[in-house]
């Protein structure tokens, strides 16, 4: 199951965990462990975007032309018309 979908499925227990009964000290414990969840996931998102970055980090030397490239101002007032 990927991590969007365990998000998805915690959002919803959490949302959902009070109104099903439970006594209060089973819910603490069960709010408590859904927490925990969360900080696990958001932990483990955070891992994997550092990894990416990194790759990411590499850099290209890049250039464009643009149409008025070596032109004197004449022949760019001739080009722009």
């Amino acid at each position: 199951m990927n991590k969007a979908r365990i998000l998805l499925f915690l959002g919803i227990w959490v949302a959902v965990l009070p109104y099903l009964g439970f006594p209060s000290f089973w819910k603490n414990i069960l709010a408590t462990l859904s927490g925990l969840g969360f900080v696990y996931i958001g932990y483990v998102i955070y891992q994997e975007s550092r990894k990416s970055g990194e790759k990411a980090g590499k850099t290209f030397d890049n250039f464009s032309e643009n149409k008025f490239g070596n032109y004197d101002s004449e022949q760019k007032e001739n080009l722009k018309s």
